[in-house]
């Protein structure tokens, strides 16, 4: 059986670009806000993967199942109902940040939040460092 190619991968489109092209002004001035967060925490420049989200510090991983691929530590992706925050803080960590967080949503991987104004940005910044250092822990650079 073939392995499942991988969808979400770094393209090299320009990330300005991309989210200067936003029709919501708020979701352009968030997503430049988030974009300076995640880059100052990573120490990395933002690169698009996929069409629509923007990543940082990549890391290479591989599972029991064999498949492998390449994927930013943190990113975020600025959809049309809601900014998509991928972030994973080791469990433990997660639900005490997202308690602190404000108003959002969340999947096993994801954030979904409105606006910045609905959250406590302090609490953000905290979930990037966490998602950072738990996967530089899961999968140290070579």
């Amino acid at each position: 059986m073939a392995m499942a190619k991988t969808k979400t991968t770094w393209t090299g489109e320009s990330v300005e670009d991309f989210i200067n092209a936003l029709p919501d002004e708020r979701k352009r001035a968030d997503s430049f806000r988030i974009l300076d967060m995640m880059e100052q925490a990573s120490g990395h420049k933002a690169e698009m993967w996929g069409p629509t989200i923007i990543g940082f510090d990549r890391y290479h991983y591989k599972y029991d199942s064999g498949h492998e691929g390449d994927a930013p530590r943190v990113a975020f992706s600025p959809r049309k109902d809601a900014i998509t925050l991928y972030l994973l803080p080791a469990e433990g960590k997660r639900e005490e940040m997202l308690a602190r967080l404000g108003k959002h949503k969340s999947s096993k991987g994801c954030v979904y939040i409105k606006r910045l104004e609905d959250i406590d940005e302090k609490v953000l910044k905290e979930m990037i460092q966490a998602s950072l250092k738990y996967l530089k822990d899961l999968y140290p650079a070579e």
